[in-house]
């Protein structure tokens, strides 16, 4: 397999496009099946039964899985005695969610992979942190859920952290008030998921109390809650600024699937991949679709070693920009929007992996 330090070791963490990069990146995805193939019989057999040839001439030629049978199956391409933690997305019940299986060094190179992409994002210098949810310090570390996996990932930016709600899940407003008199006026992050914020944030507190204007906020996720109500982006954006005086608000994409490979907007509201990642778009009979044509988003990912979730086909909708299109963000990446997820994604053959 094509040595993943190669990629750790980059500083430029934007910088895509060029031939290098995307021949470097396909013979890393090429070997990561490869390696997958060899280590897990359930992929195997996937893909056996799925993907007929093995004339594999571009990234876009290689197997992918839906992301669904993360939720049906246990796939992990080692032996259980070296499982380091096991992360599950959110759902109502246990067959609902992704289990995804991670061993020490595919966790590591997560962690690392993540902390690249924020120092570029948001600088080298680590900053306060208001947490908006309950103290996770004392959960598990070796099981745990998506939501704890995001709060734990982005605290690698926190050079304090704070946490907003109590044990249930009511404001603390003597933690916030701490917060703001020490903080208030310095640089500071806050992280939540979206909803949180929306529900903690624009419907709870005092916009007449609190200001944060000199808040970062970073949020992702929960757009379905929001979406039922008619919240956009752009209307979430401009409530948190009219209400609260909020100016940098930073939406990010991401899976936990694919844990460390995120993806975050510019500062005109597209996310970019990082040399970590390369997103396709394809329609429901996964013919490759052309920028600007809106579709199924396929993730690909460098990260995944433990377990085989390095190219999936998601059940969220986007699109990708022209690639000829200059964006004044001035990040060399690949530009994509996410609409949110299909109504009814055609993603077959999940269960054929016996």
């Amino acid at each position: 397999m094509d040595k993943i330090e190669n990629f750790l070791n980059r500083n430029d963490v934007f910088e895509t496009q060029n031939f290098e990069h995307k021949k470097n990146f396909f013979n890393m995805i090429k070997s990561l099946t490869d390696f997958h193939k060899k280590n897990c019989q359930k992929y195997k057999n996937f893909i056996r039964l799925t993907f007929s040839s093995d004339l594999i001439r571009k990234i876009e030629d290689l197997p992918f899985l839906p992301v669904q049978i993360f939720k049906t199956n246990d796939l992990k391409s080692f032996t259980d005695k070296d499982t380091f933690k096991k992360i599950s997305s959110s759902g109502t019940s246990s067959t609902s969610r992704s289990k995804i299986y991670l061993d020490k060094n595919n966790a590591q190179n997560q962690v690392k992979a993540l902390n690249k992409i924020l120092s570029k994002k948001f600088g080298g210098t680590r900053h306060p942190m208001l947490i908006i949810d309950k103290d996770l310090s004392k959960i598990s570390r070796k099981e745990f859920s998506a939501s704890i996996a995001a709060v734990h990932g982005f605290s690698l930016i926190a050079s304090k952290k704070y946490y907003l709600l109590d044990k249930n899940n009511k404001i603390n407003y003597k933690i916030l008030d701490e917060f703001l008199t020490r903080y208030s006026s310095e640089k500071f992050f806050i992280f939540g998921f979206t909803s949180f914020i929306f529900n903690y944030f624009l419907n709870n507190l005092d916009s007449s109390k609190y200001k944060f204007k000199n808040a970062v906020l970073i949020h992702g996720g929960g757009w379905k809650k929001l979406e039922e109500q008619k919240i956009s982006n752009e209307k979430f954006k401009n409530l948190l600024k009219k209400n609260f005086q909020i100016d940098n608000v930073v939406n990010y994409y991401g899976l936990v699937e694919q844990t460390g490979s995120i993806f975050f907007e510019c500062k005109y509201g597209y996310f970019v991949n990082t040399i970590f990642s390369d997103v396709i778009i394809r329609d429901k009979n996964f013919k490759i679709l052309p920028p600007g044509k809106k579709g199924l988003i396929q993730l690909i990912s460098i990260l995944p070693s433990s377990y085989p979730g390095h190219n999936i086909i998601t059940e969220d909708i986007g699109s990708i920009i022209d690639p000829n299109f200059k964006c004044g963000c001035g990040l060399n990446g690949k530009h994509f929007l996410v609409y949110g997820r299909a109504k009814e994604a055609e993603v077959r053959g999940c269960s054929d992996t016996k």
